[in-house]
């Protein structure tokens, strides 16, 4: 969708950017320790995310592997933000929740998205309003966005109503995440 706005526009949108202090890596989790490891075999953290993953390809969810998850883990968070949105928030691409602990591995396709169904998993609803994998879409000429996989261990299980967006996600993690991890890829149009 946004790969149809003119290189222009995209260039003139460039500084403006929702910025990384709002993820909630960043915010509602600050004061967890980041002592996940999380992985992907598409993609080395700060590297780019293959174009099989995004709009420009099938839209895929990429593999993921979460480790070091505490033995005191209630459940986990899987949450993908983009900071290098031009909007106010970071743009969300990803809200999977209520993962049990044992939950340490995502292969190729695990979320549904545009391009299957993917697994039974607990989806919140991405900007798109969407529940499922929203591939990374940056307008042309925006710059490299940065996407961030975030995975929170919980205290306890998150209480979230069905489909919830972020504000809902952000409420149930503040005070309730006992570690953390994330792993970033980029992606950019020219």
């Amino acid at each position: 969708m946004l790969e149809k706005l003119p290189h222009a526009v995209g260039e003139a949108l460039s500084r403006v950017r929702a910025g990384a202090e709002k993820a909630a890596f960043h915010t509602v989790a600050a004061e967890a320790s980041a002592t996940l490891r999380v992985t992907s075999q598409a993609f080395a953290d700060m590297a780019p995310i293959p174009a099989r993953y995004t709009a420009d390809g099938e839209g895929l969810s990429p593999p993921l592997a979460v480790a070091d998850v505490p033995r005191d883990a209630a459940a986990l968070v899987l949450f993908v933000e983009d900071p290098d949105a031009p909007s106010p928030h970071p743009l969300v691409h990803l809200i999977a929740w209520n993962l049990t602990p044992e939950d340490q591995g995502f292969p190729e396709g695990a979320f549904a998205s545009p391009a299957g169904d993917g697994a039974r998993h607990d989806l919140g609803r991405n900007s798109f309003l969407k529940d499922g994998w929203l591939p990374p879409d940056p307008p042309t000429g925006h710059g490299p966005h940065h996407y961030l996989f975030q995975i929170f261990a919980l205290a306890r299980p998150a209480e979230l109503p069905a489909s919830p967006g972020r504000g809902a996600l952000l409420d149930a993690l503040r005070g309730n995440v006992i570690a953390k991890g994330l792993l970033t890829g980029t992606y950019e149009r020219a």
